[in-house]
């Protein structure tokens, strides 16, 4: 995705969203919400920033990114209470692709050269009040940063001039012509604050501005435009939708070329309607979107594969797949288990003990033990595992194996961690 980018703002405190970091008026008490329908208006990203003032506000704040991350379906950039590299690890944990380290702020400052290394330059955002310090820190900036956000837009032109990455401004209620100027500078990377956030229902209006003004506006060019489509007899294209965690096969749906092009617009999957006659956005009365996560046509170009986020279920009955009448099987369904979903299906149980506690329960056992005696069982069955690896039998170290596993997932509830925080972390290895 190349061109200037529009991302509006969220301030997180106590649960809430706020309009600013002076400025607490409520804004929205569910931020979650919030942030999907900012990606719903073709923003190019979210800035996030956490108001936390204590531990357990942290924390809390962490749970609400991890859900906006999971919902959204534009990159989520996170900042504020950033004091060791923990907490830039807990943030991108949770799913946002960038941080911003306040170069104004000692601790952060610090943070910048560690957190590059660990995580990536590409990760990290270097974020200044004062345009001077681009200049003065420059030299470490072009090393340890992919980008700088400066929190005070009047020096934009100078800050660009000298800094080594593209510089984005926060920016209060502006003249169009004043955003058409500053948007012109060549080390501009975009624009965010009050702008972006106060206009986030006309961000599409505002892009096409900045096209008529020769700005290039970030976007992502589909590799197939609809008319290289192959169409059925009514003028649509067959749509499958997937799921990309499950790989669940969810739904069957139809695209007319306008719904096919609010899809790759807005990242929310978007049909054509036969029994209405009508553009369907899935979701938008129950709330259960789809975020696009790829679009591929088939080898004839004349049906499409969605692999999606799903928000909820995707049939209206309330079943998380439409394919649940089942017609025929001629093996039972034991003989053949993915892995993965085998995984998920365990995990979701433990969840649900820990959600809704069952008399008799061996995992209610566990979690009304606490932690200490999950961590011991772990280390049991760690044991164990040694043990049966010196035996000759293969079997003994699959039941091993399996117990840990089953603990291991247990201490995963218990920590409120999820399979995707893991196989994103092997994924990064």
């Amino acid at each position: 995705m190349n061109g200037k980018r529009f991302i509006p703002c969220i301030y997180l405190c106590q649960k809430r969203a706020v309009s600013g970091l002076k400025n607490r008026r409520e804004v929205s008490l569910d931020p979650v919400g919030l942030a999907r329908e900012y990606a719903l208006h073709k923003c190019d990203a979210l800035y996030i920033h956490d108001m936390s003032e204590n531990d357990q506000e942290h924390e809390e704040a962490l749970d609400i990114i991890r859900q906006i991350c999971a919902q959204a379906s534009v990159s989520v950039i996170g900042a504020g209470n950033i004091k060791r590299l923990e907490d830039v690890k807990k943030l991108l944990y949770a799913g946002c692709r960038q941080i911003v380290l306040d170069l104004t702020h000692p601790a952060q400052a610090k943070l910048l050269r560690e957190a590059s290394q660990r995580f990536g330059r590409e990760k990290i955002i270097a974020g200044t009040e004062t345009p001077f310090l681009l200049k003065e820190s420059r030299e470490e900036i072009c090393s340890y940063a992919c980008e700088a956000f400066l929190f005070n837009g009047a020096g934009t032109k100078e800050a660009a001039a000298f800094s080594p990455v593209p510089v984005t401004p926060f920016l209060p209620e502006v003249s169009l012509e004043k955003m058409i100027e500053l948007l012109s500078v060549p080390n501009v990377g975009g624009i965010l604050g009050d702008l972006v956030t106060e206009n986030v229902k006309n961000i599409e209006t505002l892009k096409k501005f900045c096209q008529e003004n020769h700005i290039p506006i970030a976007c992502q060019e589909a590799a197939f435009s609809w008319g290289e489509l192959k169409k059925g007899p009514d003028g649509l294209v067959t749509v499958v939708v997937q799921d990309v965690k499950t790989d669940a096969v969810l739904m069957v749906a139809y695209m007319n070329e306008e719904a096919y092009y609010r899809t790759l617009q807005t990242g929310t999957m978007t049909y054509y309607s036969r029994s209405r006659q009508a553009l369907w956005i899935k979701g938008e009365t129950s709330g259960h979107y789809q975020y696009v996560h790829s679009l591929t046509a088939d080898c004839d170009l004349d049906a499409v594969l969605a692999k999606v986020t799903q928000v909820g279920p995707a049939c209206h009955t309330g079943s998380h797949s439409c394919f649940f009448n089942e017609i025929q099987t001629r093996a039972r369904k034991e003989d053949f288990h993915n892995p993965r979903q085998v995984l998920e299906e365990v995990f979701s149980v433990i969840e649900d003990r820990k959600a809704h506690p069952k008399e008799g329960s061996y995992t209610n056992y566990l979690f009304d033990k606490g932690i200490d005696k999950i961590l011991k069982k772990i280390g049991e069955e760690a044991a164990e595992i040694i043990i049966a690896a010196k035996n000759p039998n293969p079997n003994e170290v699959i039941y091993e194996i399996s117990d840990f596993l089953y603990h291991m997932m247990v201490l995963m509830a218990q920590k409120g961690l999820s399979w995707e925080e893991i196989a994103e972390e092997l994924a990064k290895r």
